[in-house]
């Protein structure tokens, strides 16, 4: 009995333990229509450690808006993509287990190591020599990637906010809504003209949508 009990105490403490590990301590986000608590979290830690504050380019990944683009993105792919995102978050958040970052506490979840750790961590994905390793650091930083050069503000210290003119409107976006929007989102319903072959003058005013402040 007393060995039968103790192996239920341990069996309990463990599943207590995984838990609170998968689901405890997060900090419930703003409104979102797909990213759970955690998966929040380990975007936006992974974004602010790709894309820190005060770096080359000013916006840190929080600052870009990169956790909300992300949650965009995750609800308008089909289910089968959906779900295989939602397992790169999660096994990038808990993958500190067997791959700890280095220094006190580094077997912490992704999301709750600190700033040094997280870039630590992100370089061992990068540079290891286990191809899988180095894929799932890829297909997480093409995600970060695409949400930081969403934003506005990082398009225009870049040099690569489209500039202002009406673009004529073919045949394929009729088809085909922004990238990371539904089909529901598609903006055109009718073709209009082609260019007359006018070049645009280089260094002409940015669009209106991605001039400062409108965003």
């Amino acid at each position: 009995m007393p060995t039968r009990f103790l192996l239920f105490a341990a069996l309990f403490a463990v599943a207590f333990w995984g838990l609170r590990r998968w689901f405890g301590g997060y900090v419930r986000p703003p409104a979102t229509k797909a990213l759970a608590p955690r998966e929040w979290a380990l975007v936006a830690a992974t974004a602010d450690a790709l894309f820190p504050a005060g770096g080359v380019i000013p916006p840190s990944g929080s600052e870009a808006g990169v956790p909300a683009y992300v949650d965009h993105y995750v609800a308008s792919v089909p289910s089968s993509v959906r779900l295989l995102m939602r397992m790169l978050f999660a096994l990038f958040e808990q993958a500190t287990l067997f791959f700890p970052a280095p220094g006190r506490g580094g077997r912490r979840r992704f999301s709750g190591l600190s700033v040094d750790q997280q870039v630590a961590v992100l370089e061992g994905w990068r540079s290891s020599g286990f191809f899988p390793r180095r894929l799932v650091f890829t297909s997480l930083r093409a995600i970060m990637s695409m949400g930081y050069l969403a934003d506005p503000a990082v398009l225009r210290q870049l040099d690569l906010a489209p500039l202002e003119f009406t673009s004529p409107v073919a045949a394929a976006d009729l088809l085909y809504p922004p990238v990371g929007r539904p089909r529901s989102e598609i903006r055109h319903h009718e073709t209009t003209a082609p260019s007359d072959g006018t070049p645009h003058e280089i260094g002409g005013p940015i669009h209106h949508a991605y001039r400062e402040g409108a965003e």
